[in-house]
């Protein structure tokens, strides 16, 4: 199982800026937000596992191969810092599971009757809603 631990430093890279929300005067000074670029070409990860972790990504990825987790859940730079790592760890185990495999199914010969005959019975309301012919 891969970890952060197992990730080299140089892959990874935090930042810290100012964070949003809550604060008061303390938010304008101090920055609190944490944002951990993870470079994947760098991370020495598995192909199989870099290619899920692209696919769960979503729009946390850049255009240079970079993953980005923006952390200010917190007040404290530490306790940011911590929750992206953990994010990371996250993402990382998520990758690491192999996709369960779809097993096909097909519906039952009853349901599909039913199917056909509330579809028949639909069409058949349509039908007398329209004008009467003068038979």
């Amino acid at each position: 199982m891969i970890t952060v631990d197992d990730i080299p430093q140089q892959a990874m890279e935090l930042r810290f800026v100012r964070a949003t929300g809550p604060g008061g005067q303390h938010v304008n000074k101090v920055s609190t937000a944490v944002q951990l670029r993870l470079k994947l070409d760098l991370a020495d990860l598995p192909v199989v596992v870099s290619a899920r972790l692209t696919a769960i990504a979503g729009n946390r990825l850049t255009k240079h191969n970079e993953l980005i987790i923006a952390a200010d859940r917190h007040r404290s730079q530490l306790r940011n810092r911590e929750d992206a790592l953990e994010r990371l760890n996250d993402l990382l185990e998520r990758a690491q599971q192999p996709p369960k495999r779809r097993v096909p199914t097909r519906p039952s010969r009853r349901a599909r009757k039913t199917r056909m005959d509330n579809k028949k019975t639909l069409g058949l309301r349509k039908q007398l809603r329209g004008k009467p012919t003068l038979d």
